[in-house]
């Protein structure tokens, strides 16, 4: 109840202030002052003052007149001299202002500024008795009136949701996350220069694309109307690419967004930037050189060096990268050597020891790959190419002149994720085509990532291709590393999110606009902040003792516990898993199906209530040890009632271990 009323609080105190915000605006158009005039004419920016300025004395004036031009983020004083902190896209400089500097109708600006509004000054540089750098104003104009105030909380980041929601707030108030950003420009940056500078030539290729092919993902699938065709945003660059190896460029490349149609978790996003990259007369050795060299140019550009820390762990990232076959790793995570000549017999009961997963029709390559993604990639720190991957996991890549069962392909791992994948290019049209036919084969058996035949690759390849190394790098993977960011959100600017409850987009936005026009709002496509539920849609699903007797129930022992640490489940859509903080000093691991309703990094921190008394329950081959408690209730609409299902979120306060009774 308590916590409704400071949410019910705290969204009049912003409509309160968004309507005097919003009649202050009106009050400068009646007064024939426009609050977001067409010119302004900044010329200078803080972080130049900062240091051209740096050896002004205190209470010294400059000579020369500046005019800066930036957001108030600050403003204190009254009577005759005021303080403003003013921000601009390279440093905050505060504005000294006296009254007897300013001219008259700059100063009744001056008193009329909120925090948030984007303002010019025009003055000369001081430094106050205090010594703070500032510019003493004499002439100051409104630019940009913000009708919308900063909300506080952001001064705490703990609202993740809507930092990336509203991002554009986020980046207001957070110099980090602005210098986050700036370091993914740098990084992209860098990485265009390196490939030119090695004689790659970048281009581009469709995004959409009428095959499903380059790599084995789900596409997202979108109509062409003017030739009435269904396709496909491009799953890999790669196909087109090699395309242009066969007509005659030896080295291409292609930093660019890639679309697969999959979850969302600290890692993964739905559309994500990758660069691939293509060398004729090259191989796996060459891609080699390439990775270390690219990624290490990186980081020296957003001043790395020698050992790295990345989420707690420190990584050797400038020394000479390892290369270690997947049969070697997989070997030490279980105890025993392992090769592709080990029984299948005996891998499949490897897996099923360790609670993987396995088809009956997999054999002993796919096998081992499988254990490997479960449970080797996870022991890998420092950055190593995993190589010797067995070709049925790997239909685009050359086989292995010693070993046919494997291929000349690797995986860049660091802190137990992928950066790079790369191959030494298959340029057989027959062989091609074998794994294609494989490739649908598994299509039409149910798996909806395999590949679809190519019919215009394997004729490109049949006018012959050249030898070649190629590799693809997740970008923002990259970003995360350098920059030690935990979520892939957090290197986004945009990620995308779900839809906020009540919002409307498209045709609804415009008929939503068109209503609240004619009936006279401020700002038609503004939604009040305060929430409102329209509760004779609600349809809760009583409790009666024939489902659960008090008995059963009484016997549950619910408790508060915080959250630690909750990740998704892989291969699981809607499993996530909890690290959790019962009170008794050991961590307990809970999971739980809620993922379509929370992404993972939105629940660590926060309080939960679980019962911890049942027996451990394996799923995806993890115990569960107990259930977190959630509300789930239907909105009645029509003749369907969807469910909404909202995880119990209790006090802080409420100390790990707590009993409820």
């Amino acid at each position: 109840m308590a916590e409704n009323l400071e949410v019910n609080e705290a969204a009049n105190t912003l409509n309160d202030e968004r309507a005097r915000r919003l009649a202050d605006r009106a009050a400068l158009y009646e007064a024939g002052k426009n609050p977001y005039p067409e010119h302004s004419s900044v010329t200078d920016h803080a972080a130049d003052l900062l240091v051209r300025y740096e050896g002004l004395a205190n209470e010294e004036f400059a000579s020369e007149t500046v005019t800066v031009g930036g957001r108030v983020v600050a403003k204190r004083g009254q009577g005759k001299i005021m303080f403003l902190v003013l921000r601009d896209p390279s440093a905050d400089i505060q504005l000294f202002c006296r009254v007897n500097d300013v001219e008259e109708e700059s100063w009744a600006t001056l008193k009329k500024l909120d925090l948030g509004d984007i303002i010019q000054a025009t003055g000369v540089v001081t430094r106050t008795k205090r010594g703070e750098l500032s510019v003493a104003p004499r002439e100051l104009k409104l630019l940009s009136k913000a009708v919308r105030p900063l909300p506080e909380k952001f001064h705490g980041l703990s609202d993740k949701e809507t930092r990336y929601r509203q991002r554009y707030v986020d980046l207001i108030v957070n110099e980090d996350v602005r210098e986050t950003f700036r370091k993914r420009s740098a990084i992209i940056s860098t990485f265009r220069r390196y490939m030119e500078d090695d004689g790659y030539m970048e281009v581009e290729t469709p995004i959409l694309q009428s095959i499903q092919g380059g790599a084995t993902a789900k596409p997202f699938i979108t109509h062409f109307n003017a030739l009435n065709q269904e396709n496909y945003l491009r799953i890999a660059t790669e196909l087109h690419l090699k395309r242009l190896l066969v007509g005659g460029y030896e080295r291409v490349f292609e930093i660019g967004r890639i679309f697969r149609n999959e979850g969302m978790d600290l890692t993964h996003n739905p559309e994500f930037t990758t660069m691939e990259a293509y060398r004729a007369y090259s191989d796996l050795e060459g891609m080699k050189e390439l990775a270390e060299g690219v990624i290490k140019a990186a980081a020296t550009a957003v001043g790395l060096e020698g050992i790295i820390e990345y989420q707690g762990q420190q990584i050797d990232l400038f020394s000479p990268w390892a290369s270690r076959s997947m049969t070697e790793i997989v070997s030490d995570v279980l105890g025993r050597e392992v090769t592709l000549d080990t029984p299948v017999e005996e891998l499949f009961a490897a897996c099923a020891e360790r609670g993987i997963e396995t088809k009956p029709e997999w054999t002993a390559g796919k096998l081992i790959a499988e254990i490997y993604d479960e449970l080797g990639e996870d022991t890998i720190v420092n950055p190593t190419f995993v190589c010797d991957y067995p070709v049925e996991v790997s239909p685009l890549a050359k086989r292995n002149e010693e070993d046919p069962r494997l291929t000349h392909r690797f995986e860049l791992v660091i802190a137990g994720h992928e950066y790079a994948n790369a191959f030494s290019e298959l340029n057989d049209p027959v062989d091609q085509a074998e794994r294609f036919a494989a490739q649908m084969a598994e299509k039409a058996g149910g798996d909806d990532e395999a590949m679809e035949y190519d019919e215009d690759y394997v004729r490109a390849l049949e006018y012959g291709m050249p030898p070649a190394g190629g590799i693809g790098i997740g970008i923002d993977r990259v970003v995360m590393l350098l920059t030690n960011s935990t979520s892939i959100r957090d290197v986004l600017l945009f990620p995308h999110m779900k839809p906020e409850k009540g919002s409307k987009s498209g045709a609804a936005a415009a008929k939503a606009a068109q209503d609240s026009a004619a009936a006279g709002a401020a700002s038609p496509f503004v939604t009040p902040a305060k929430p409102t539920l329209d509760y004779s849609k609600v349809v809760v699903e009583p409790l009666f003792e024939d489902f659960v007797d008090f008995d059963t129930f009484a016997k549950s022992d619910f408790r508060a516990v915080k959250v630690k640490d909750c990740v998704a489940v892989p291969k699981s859509k809607k499993l996530l898993n909890f690290t959790l903080d019962d009170g008794t000093g050991t961590d307990r691991t809970i999971l739980s199906g809620i993922h379509d309703y929370y992404e993972p990094e939105d629940l660590v921190g926060k309080t939960l209530i679980a019962i911890t008394n049942l027996p451990p329950r394996k799923m995806m081959g993890i115990p569960s040890c107990g259930m977190i408690i959630s509300a789930v209730h239907a909105e009645a609409e029509g003749d369907e009632t969807p469910e909404r299902l909202n995880v119990l979120i209790v006090d802080d306060s409420i100390p790990a271990g707590a009993k409820l009774y």
